[in-house]
């Protein structure tokens, strides 16, 4: 059974940083696409960034220049640092995994199968 267990949410100021972490069980994530999404409250689901195999990478306009997606394939661990944190990025930040290459539909949710259940990000002006 596949688990994915988002960690690293919190409160912070505009312009701080933070780095959220997903730890994979039960799936290795080395040969698929990897991806964060976000909801904010009243709001669909989007995605913010996502790596594959190939550690080729893809973001959202909005995070483009503050927020960089890695990841660790030893660990089996994926990441998301968030710079320059603005109060628009409060949302809950969910990891989420594709047994298949993303390329150009990353941002699709249908794409990834599993699903963590979320870290909160608060973000205050």
């Amino acid at each position: 059974q596949v688990q994915l267990v988002e960690s690293g949410g919190d409160s912070v100021q505009t312009g701080g940083s933070l780095r959220l972490s997903c730890a994979v069980v039960g799936y290795t994530i080395s040969p698929y696409c990897m991806g964060w999404f976000r909801q904010a409250p009243g709001k669909e689901r989007e995605g913010v960034a996502a790596i594959d195999s190939d550690g080729s990478t893809r973001y959202a306009d909005s995070v483009k220049g503050r927020f960089t997606i890695s990841k660790d394939n030893a660990k089996n661990t994926l990441f998301l640092q968030m710079n320059s944190l603005k109060p628009e990025d409060t949302a809950m930040y969910y990891c989420a995994a594709a047994l298949r290459w993303c390329g150009g539909s990353w941002y699709m949710k249908y794409v990834y199968r599993s699903w963590g259940q979320g870290t909160q990000v608060t973000v205050s002006s």
